[in-house]
């Protein structure tokens, strides 16, 4: 089986898949040679005119540059110098508009030419084989050297990634892109340095095979390259005509069948193209000194007085070439493309410069060119697929381009996708989908490059982080190596770590603390241990039931101490009484020592029946019921005494009113008949008032009771002594009348008992029917009998009064 290289020599040649045949228009632009553009008025260069990284500016504004000079500095092996085409001035540093598809303004240095074309000092050298590889690596970089067939890449950069590896250098001649003609007429003029630039590349690279793969269709081309490369060890193949044959891969894959892998490039399959516009610029850049500052560009269109090719000046503004070549503007369709009508994108305005990469402007009439058709729905002709030379799926791409969906794209291989046009050319529905290509190729890489930013500040992130960290070991190492040597000196001096002594000093503290706070009460621990000890005696005595005395006392204990807790936390939850209460009590007491110092002296005791305030009867119920009780005592009394009681309505007030013992009756029912209703009505603070009171005997039937027999004990007594007991109506202490009913009751019996002993006696015993001594009346026992028979009727008729008052009320 014969070798590839064999393969090729022998004529053997292979297609790319997909492909279109359009119009070419080619002769219009090759019936004149190569013209010189003359030096413009203004020259804008950009400072990124490749692919790659813009180089650091190292002129100003107002500086004088000569021919050649180097106006930018690259660091990296993918930055590119510029050059001054010409002598001038710079007179500017600012954004102008740019040959690229967005039409978005980049950095550029504006020269003003002085039309003197001065050159700065050049090395040439006749013998580049008496250099080094990497010398003349370093010229073309240093000649700012890119790609001018395609899409710029940098020179020195590829021929170095081929070094020691490529085994086949490929020279692409074809230039298939239709109206486009650069090439042929370099080619059909300056053959003879085409072919010096290929031996320098072969010096660099020693390839086994150089290869020229150019189009059927430049006849004249092919006859000069084959005379200038005559006795040379280069093959000239010529391939059909087919766009885009000029591409780099489908040009590798008709003369070598191979086919570069995603995401590769052809020298890693030993295979190197270069462009013959580049290799012309190696060859000036080597021999001659001269860097990239000019090139030949295709002037076509029928908007053209004569179609041609010119060599212009890196920088020129298309406007000068324009005004200079008879460019007449169509009327009603004025369009500037620059490149072909395939590849080429319309340039904004005509101030753009001519770039490194510019090869062609195309300025058709509307005839020639239809203008752009409305985009319509694809119909899934599937022709696209057809035509696509890179085997892709355009109307997939398309639709995930269309909708934003980037990840798919990628999924489908949109980066090997050339932007060749050849989709879009056959396309019935009029889509532009090489747009599409691009806007989705553009977004990915800027999606790419925020990434790879975000990537970076992350490990920025985590290494400064780890860098706290470590620092932050160490610190802590020297603070603990630092402790260590300051416990080791204070051990030699003998001496004590004050820290450490503090820290013992604190402990100590907080111990103490802890013992002096008593586990269980002094009085439970006792009852315990004296429990536990009568408990063990008595198994020793041999007991056989236990004596639980002390446990019983320790529940007990237990059972009082939660009393008082309960008691305690009652009387924190309950309330103070309102200043307002207090005052009333007061007042109640008052009134009532001044009833019984009344009735000691023998005199008529005024009664307050309502406090200063005549509303408040009304409104505070414990008034309303002292008042009435006090009332009824002094009824009664007088009563007793058969004389009549004076009712003073105010103590501050002189006028007073002879009371009636009725009216004095019906004054207490009302009284009572109020203080219940307000105690219906939520109040649930007691009324304090006399034991014989019957409203005593409505709130506390214990207490009536008891009243009632202290009453009777008293007549009874008084009926045996034949004296008169006079009743008191309060006593001394205004505690006496809120004592228990049980203390009440029992007083009550002791009275009974001693009355009927002295009845049995005949013997008159004094009976202390209350805490106080009362004064007894002269009057006669009968009288005195009789007066309290009638008080105590009189009480309950007007109780059961009440009682009728109040349900009916209700």
């Amino acid at each position: 089986m014969l070798s590839l290289i064999e393969q090729i020599k022998s004529g053997a040649l292979w297609d790319f898949p997909g492909g279109v045949h359009p119009a070419e228009n080619k002769k219009q632009s090759t019936k004149s040679q190569i013209a010189r553009a003359s030096i413009p008025q203004e020259i804008i260069l950009p400072v990124k005119q490749h692919i790659g990284k813009p180089g650091s500016i190292t002129v100003e504004v107002g500086e004088q540059v000569l021919k050649g000079q180097p106006l930018t500095k690259y660091d990296t092996s993918f930055m590119l110098p510029v050059h001054a085409p010409t002598s001038g001035k710079i007179t500017a540093i600012e954004p102008r508009t740019t040959a690229h598809p967005s039409g978005l303004a980049e950095t550029c240095i504006v020269i003003s030419p002085d039309g003197e074309d001065r050159w700065i000092e050049r090395k040439t050298q006749n013998d580049f084989t008496q250099s080094t590889p990497d010398e003349l690596i370093e010229i073309i970089r240093q000649a700012g050297v890119s790609g001018m067939g395609g899409a710029g890449f940098p020179t020195a950069k590829k021929i170095q990634a081929g070094l020691a590896r490529t085994e086949i250098l490929i020279v692409n001649a074809a230039e298939c892109e239709p109206y486009i003609t650069a090439d042929d007429m370099l080619m059909q003029e300056n053959a003879d340095e085409i072919i010096k630039g290929i031996e320098i590349v072969e010096h660099i690279l020693k390839p086994k095979l150089t290869i020229i793969g150019i189009e059927d269709n430049k006849p004249q081309a092919i006859k000069a390259l084959e005379q200038a490369a005559l006795h040379k060890d280069i093959i000239i193949r010529v391939i059909p005509t087919k766009y885009p044959s000029g591409g780099e891969k489908q040009l590798i894959k008709i003369l070598t069948n191979k086919e570069v892998p995603a995401n590769n490039i052809p020298a890693d399959i030993g295979l190197l193209v270069q462009n013959v516009g580049s290799l012309q610029a190696i060859k000036r850049a080597v021999c001659d000194g001269e860097p990239l500052i000019e090139r030949i560009v295709t002037l076509t269109g029928n908007t053209f007085k004569q179609p041609r090719n010119v060599k212009a000046l890196i920088g020129t503004p298309v406007q000068s070439l324009l005004d200079e070549f008879g460019y007449k503007a169509d009327k009603k369709l004025p369009r500037l493309i620059m490149g072909g009508p395939m590849m080429g994108f319309t340039l904004p305005h005509a101030n753009v410069p001519i770039t490194k990469t510019a090869n062609c402007i195309l300025a058709p009439t509307r005839r020639e060119i239809s203008p752009d058709q409305y985009e319509m729905a694809c119909i899934r002709c599937g022709q696209c697929a057809e035509a696509c030379p890179a085997s892709l799926l355009p109307q997939q791409l398309q639709w995930h381009a269309k909708a934003e969906e980037y990840d798919k794209c990628e999924e489908l291989n949109l980066k090997d996708c050339i932007e060749c046009g050849a989709c879009a050319f056959v396309c019935p529905s009029e889509i532009p989908l090489v747009q599409y290509y691009r806007q989705a190729k553009a977004e990915i890489r800027t999606r790419k490059e925020e990434s790879e930013a975000a990537e970076r500040a992350k490990i920025r992130f985590e290494e400064k982080k780890a860098r706290l960290e470590r620092d932050k070991a160490e610190r802590e190492n020297r603070f603990k190596k630092a402790a260590d040597d300051r416990r080791k000196d204070m051990k030699k001096t003998g001496g004590d770590d004050a820290i450490a002594a503090a820290i013992a000093r604190v402990k100590a503290q907080k111990s103490e603390s802890k013992s002096d706070e008593p586990a269980v009460k002094p009085a439970v621990a006792a009852a315990i241990a004296k429990a536990k000890a009568k408990q063990a005696a008595a198994m020793q005595a041999g007991d056989t039931e236990p004596d639980n005395s002390e446990m019983a006392k320790l529940r007990e204990e237990r059972k009082r101490q939660a009393r008082e807790k309960k008691a305690q936390k009652t009387q924190d939850a309950t309330p103070a009484t309102s200043s307002d209460d207090k005052k009333d009590a007061v007042a109640a007491a008052i009134a009532r020592a001044k009833a019984r110092k009344a009735q000691q002296e023998g005199k008529p005791e005024p009664i307050t029946a309502e406090p200063k305030n005549t509303e408040a009867a009304e409104e505070d119920p414990k008034k309303a019921a002292v008042a009435a009780a006090i009332a009824r005592a002094k009824a009664r009394k007088a009563q007793q005494e058969g004389k009549p009681e004076p009712v003073t309505a105010e103590p501050e007030n002189t006028e007073t009113a002879a009371e009636d013992p009725k009216k004095a009756a019906v004054a207490a029912a009302i009284a009572r008949a109020k203080a219940r209703k307000a105690q219906q009505e939520g109040q649930s603070e007691s009324v304090t008032a006399e034991p014989e009171s019957s409203e005593l005997a409505a709130e506390d039937p214990k207490k009536a009771a008891v009243a009632a027999a202290i009453a009777r004990a008293k007549a009874r007594k008084a009926q045996q002594e034949g004296k008169p007991e006079p009743v008191t109506a309060e006593p001394k202490n205004t505690e006496a009348a809120e004592e228990d009913p049980k203390k009440a009751a029992v007083a009550a019996a002791i009275a009974r008992a001693k009355a009927r002993k002295a009845q049995q006696e005949g013997k008159p015993d004094p009976v202390t029917a209350e805490p106080e001594n009362a004064q007894t009346s002269e009057e006669a026992p009968k009288k005195a009998a009789v007066a309290a028979a009638i008080a105590r009727a009189k009480a309950r008729k007007a109780e059961r009064e009440q009682n009728n008052k109040f349900e009916e009320n209700e």
